[in-house]
């Protein structure tokens, strides 16, 4: 196959094997390292002290994957419809971990498209990545046309909005390159404006430190901050709040067939209370395969009195 033959085979086996949109960018140092390294050294990403390491892997896929030509760029739509606040007294979750732990399921879809693509290309050399891989994800979501960054910081994709998983293939070939989408954004500050603790300080430009989602799933402080608290409102893993507020994601939400990411209702919305009754073994029961698990278990009960502390 020549280039244009193999970009096209690329894209519909992405198809193929479930996901709602791919975008191929040619690989190279990422235009945002600069931006990285600034972010980093304000200190903007708190605990998370896995984003200093391995930077240059971050910034570059060569590095990544010695070689690399080409980073294709995959989305899959995690949208359900159903409510996420249950009223006073009541625990919130953030709608991406409703159902099971993405990971598992863009990379069983990635590594299936990277099968076909090894089967059709005897010796190519290939790295599948989701969010645990040192790759900056929207930098290449963008690049590769998947969507525009949202001032949020989401990648806003013209089928599902920003409620998408994204992964990458990382291969060692070179594959037609797509354009880059247009910002849509246009003067809406929605978002910026709808968040409680101003997390958001400028268009795009997250402070972690300051962000509900950071402390409810990344932190391990023993407490949150007075005004952290305050600004709970219930969430007890993660937040929605710059998402639901946007206005692209109001009109382009689309429901998933995926049965993977349909909420389990029996933690949804459950009220605080009953929840700080559970054990550490009901816990591990409750949500196993669930991407709350990733607070682990005294950041969860943490969690849950800071939510009740905070008159939720």
């Amino acid at each position: 196959m020549d280039r244009s033959e193999l970009t096209r085979f690329v894209k519909d086996r992405a198809r193929a094997v479930g996901f709602d949109r791919v975008g191929v960018a040619a690989a190279g140092r990422a235009r945002d390292a600069g931006r990285l390294r600034a972010w980093l050294e304000a200190g903007r990403h708190g605990e998370m002290a896995y984003l200093e390491r391995h930077f240059e892997q971050r910034v570059d896929p060569r590095a990544l994957l010695p070689g690399a030509r080409s980073v294709v760029s995959v989305a899959l739509g995690y949208y359900t419809p159903h409510p996420g606040d249950g009223g006073p007294g009541c625990g919130k979750i953030s709608r991406y971990a409703w159902g099971d732990d993405y990971h598992d399921i863009v990379k069983e879809r990635l590594f299936a498209l990277r099968r076909a693509l090894e089967a059709a290309v005897p010796g190519l050399r290939a790295r599948c990545c989701v969010d645990t891989a040192p790759i900056l994800e929207k930098y290449w979501a963008v690049a590769a046309g998947i969507g525009w960054l949202g001032k949020h910081g989401c990648v806003i994709t013209p089928e599902c909005g920003s409620w998408v998983f994204l992964g990458e293939l990382v291969l060692d070939c070179e594959l037609d390159a797509d354009a880059p989408l247009p910002d849509r954004c246009g003067t809406c500050r929605r978002c910026l404006e709808a968040c409680p603790t101003g997390a958001l300080a400028a268009p795009s430009r997250l402070d972690a430190t300051r962000c509900l989602s950071y402390w409810t799933i990344e932190s391990r402080a023993d407490c949150f901050p007075p005004d952290i608290r305050r600004a709970l409102d219930g969430r007890i893993f993660g937040c929605d709040i710059c998402q639901e507020v946007c206005p692209w994601n109001r009109k382009l939400a689309q429901t998933t067939p995926l049965v993977a990411f349909a909420p389990r209702l029996d933690n949804m919305n459950r009220p605080l209370r009953e929840l700080l009754s559970m054990d550490e073994p009901t816990f591990r029961r409750r949500f196993r395969s669930s991407p709350v698990r990733r607070a682990k278990w005294p950041e969860f009960v943490r969690n849950l009195l800071e939510a009740a502390a905070s008159g939720a």
